[in-house]
């Protein structure tokens, strides 16, 4: 379809007036790349793609994400103010979210349009403003998200996901970012960088000669075409809709300063409340004579690894069938002999086993010797040296899984940093809380909180609780790093067993 600078019913979207509730939208699947979701500084790098949140002591966000919408003409300097901003921010995490990614993919028609610059990309039309604001509403819940990445050289999405996740602060920019209604309330603070036209024609020859390839009579012809008059028709009439007005372009650091204040005193992070009594959904395997045996003899650093493993084993059967317990149930109706019988069946679509690597995939052998082709998989996490922050590297999980209970297997939790990040691995494939059951064989009291006050609904399960951490994050009195102790090795520096992880809040 061929779009002219202007149509009836051009203003339809622009000037919207908010209104209560939010329909939901169906949910639109796309492929892509990007740039490495990271921005380096001279003195630190920062992570625009996000981040798992930080929860309070009810389980949830401290707050939604703080969301800046970035608006202006093409070749404004937007990219410029949303880079200064995160840099001026000093927060590790943020998701930097650009509307480009967002363009319709063309038909052929349209591809030749593109091709001769016939084509009008500086119309609210040529995005999809489904999938961009399904995906904002998702950032700003602090869910993760897969976003397209579009490429202005062969005017097409890439096959390739970008997976990003949610964070306190997300920037978002683009032309047409204050034109949609619905996308202008998930705003919390609405920008428009302002630059002069001479400036933005400049920089936008600049651009697409050097970086898409372009001709210069066909970026002249594009601008007079479709750009300019876009600019006059959709662009500058939402300047009115901004809280703040930046002049001269994103390189203003004193409007950046005022901004980078205001966020910090909207968007500040709580802390996960610990000094609390263990929670309810915590079940402790009761300390019988065998059960405080084995503990001693693993516990032990004198302990071979041939005995560590076997008795390892045995506790982990025992923690498996106690977590068994916990779902649900029916009566099954009569015996053989025609009699009823008070028993047990598991009453539920499928278990499913998800094991932290490395350490809990050595509980596999325990889940499958008690339960007939139970479907298993695997979340790798490792810890980023740089930041301490946990870190999604492999991720390979069951088809459907959103209609099973999973149990959920690592050795050790001391501070429930990688715990916690699988979990919201697993409500992101639409697991329900409530059918996720964490297993571990020991857990540090500081770990069980964070999860607990995160997901309410999680059942945790463990054969013991330690209630120390030393200032290396390790259990105390603790086991050591049991993949180290089961497997034979010494971890690589940047390993994910939960007792080398950083803590997550």
């Amino acid at each position: 379809m061929h779009y002219s600078g202007g149509g009836e019913g051009s203003l339809d979207r622009l000037l919207p007036t908010v209104s209560t509730g939010l329909s939901p939208r169906k949910r639109t699947t796309s492929q892509c790349k990007s740039e490495p979701p990271l921005l380096r500084t001279s003195k630190r790098t920062i992570y625009t793609a996000g981040r798992p949140p930080w929860y309070n002591e009810h389980g949830t966000q401290s707050k939604e994400a703080f969301v800046i919408g970035l608006c202006g003409g093409s070749a404004s300097g937007k990219t410029t103010a949303a880079r200064n901003i995160i840099e001026a921010l000093d927060v590790p995490w943020v998701v930097l979210l650009s509307m480009d990614s967002f363009y319709k993919v063309l038909s052929a028609e349209e591809q030749i349009l593109a091709a001769s610059n016939d084509y009008n990309f500086d119309h609210p039309d040529a995005f999809d403003f489904d999938l961009l604001t399904h995906t904002l509403r998702k950032l700003k819940q602090g869910k993760s998200v897969k976003i397209p990445v579009y490429d202005f050289t062969t005017h097409g999405r890439q096959k390739e996901w970008k997976t990003v996740y949610g964070a306190s602060v997300i920037i978002f920019e683009g032309i047409m970012a204050f034109t949609d209604k619905e996308l202008l309330q998930l705003l919390d603070m609405k920008i428009f960088v302002d630059t002069d036209s001479d400036i933005r024609l400049v920089r936008r020859l600049r651009r697409d000669i050097t970086e898409r390839g372009r001709d210069i009579e066909g970026v002249i012809k594009q601008y007079n075409k479709f750009v300019k008059p876009a600019f006059e028709q959709y662009i500058e009439p939402t300047m009115r809709l901004a809280d703040i007005v930046v002049p001269r372009g994103g390189g203003n650091m004193v409007a950046i300063d005022l901004i980078v204040q205001h966020v910090h005193s909207q968007a500040a992070l709580a802390s996960a409340h610990q000094a609390q009594p263990l929670p309810q959904t915590l079940s402790v395997l009761e300390s019988t004579p065998q059960v405080r045996g084995m503990h001693t003899i693993i516990r032990n650093k004198e302990t071979s690894r041939d005995e560590f493993i076997f008795y390892s084993k045995r506790l982990m059967r025992l923690l498996i069938e106690r977590a068994l317990s916990f779902l649900p149930s029916q009566v099954p109706h009569t015996t053989p002999q025609g009699e009823d019988y008070e028993g047990r069946t598991f009453h539920g679509k499928r278990i499913t086993g998800v094991s932290i690597l490395r350490a809990g995939e050595t509980m596999e052998p325990a889940l499958r010797a008690v339960c007939k082709d139970v479907r298993i998989g695997k979340i790798l996490i490792q810890t980023n040296q740089d930041t301490g922050e946990p870190e999604l590297h492999y991720l390979r999980l069951p088809k459907d899984i959103s209609e099973d209970h999973v149990i959920l297997m690592d050795c050790t939790v001391s501070t429930g940093a990688a715990a916690m990040m699988a979990i919201r691995v697993l409500l992101d494939h639409d697991v329900q809380e409530d059918k996720i059951l964490l297993v571990s064989l020991l857990m540090a009291e500081m770990g069980i909180h964070s999860v607990a006050y995160a997901f309410p609904q999680v059942k945790i399960i463990t054969t013991a609780v330690d209630k120390k951490v030393n200032d290396v994050f390790h259990i105390i009195p603790g086991i050591g790093n049991f993949g180290d102790r089961y497997f034979g090795t010494d971890a690589p520096p940047d390993w994910s067993d939960e007792e080398m992880d950083e803590p997550s809040c």
